[in-house]
């Protein structure tokens, strides 16, 4: 009995009492739930972090859809463009042949107007010309008789021509 002096034997003893202690007031069961609480709670986390990653991964793949519809739209955008761009520089040059057309026709009748009133000017020069001629002609040859005869010739004319 020499051994109930042991150091060791009542560190034995109350190790037994510590362990007969804990498993009477239940501190295992309490930690084994502690540790399920705990396990549950990591696995909940666990869980909800992969729904959170599936959901990335959709709006991820929805962006990158979006954006591919977008670079479509874009592109079609451009070509729209392009394509109104072409229309106005076709129709752009359409009106300016057109006003070109439409000045040169107003130019070539601004400038037959002018051949004609020149022409006119000529005629009326000419016939102005012809008077004074005739005048002339008529004053230096023109007796007092022969005006006399030349006056009742016309105006036998005309009694022939009202009769």
């Amino acid at each position: 009995m020499d051994f109930i002096f042991e150091p060791e034997f009542w560190v034995a003893v109350s190790f037994f009492i510590f362990l007969g202690g804990v498993i009477y007031l239940g501190v295992h069961k309490k930690v084994a739930t502690a540790l399920d609480a705990r396990a549950a709670a990591i696995a909940k986390e666990l869980d909800e972090a992969k729904h959170l990653r599936e959901e990335a991964e959709k709006v991820l793949a929805d962006y990158k859809r979006k954006q591919g519809g977008a670079v479509k739209e874009a592109e079609a955008i451009i070509s729209l463009a392009k394509k109104e761009a072409e229309e106005m520089a076709a129709e752009t040059r359409a009106s300016m042949a057109e006003q070109f057309e439409r000045r040169m026709k107003l130019a070539e009748d601004k400038i037959a107007r002018a051949e004609a009133d020149a022409l006119r000017e000529v005629r009326v020069a000419a016939a102005e010309a012809a008077v004074s001629a005739a005048q002339a002609v008529i004053k230096a040859k023109l007796t007092p008789e022969l005006a006399d005869g030349l006056v009742t010739q016309g105006v036998a004319a005309l009694r022939t021509k009202l009769n």
